[in-house]
């Protein structure tokens, strides 16, 4: 499984087409580890550009804190799981959490 976080000044960034990179974990779900992790730069932040790239990367998951009705259309058309309302924390904390299946979810950080 590959986990993508939108970051910003080393925190997940609350909004998911704002951040300065994307940190994509490769987990073991059933292990419940982190086997590798890097962070990759986005391309230009334009409508429906993340979702395709992230896609293209291998993400199959998506954790951010906020992100667009359109976004979460595409992804889940593309069966990449989405989960909105995390907080902003230290991304590698966010995926320990999700794994372990105690991430604190709050409201969608975004309102488009």
């Amino acid at each position: 499984m590959k986990i993508a976080i939108p970051v910003a000044q080393g925190k997940l960034c609350m909004h998911f087409g704002h951040c300065e990179v994307f940190t994509i974990f490769e987990v073991d779900a059933d292990a419940k580890n982190i086997k590798n992790q890097a962070n990759v730069t986005p391309p230009p932040h334009e409508p429906g550009v993340l979702p395709r790239w992230l896609s293209e990367q291998g993400a199959n998951c998506i954790i951010a804190g906020g992100m667009g009705s359109r976004a979460k259309e595409l992804f889940e058309n593309m069966n990449v799981k989405v989960v909105t309302g995390a907080p902003a924390g230290d991304p590698e904390a966010v995926v320990m959490s999700f794994l372990n299946d105690n991430l604190e979810i709050g409201p969608n950080a975004c309102d488009h």
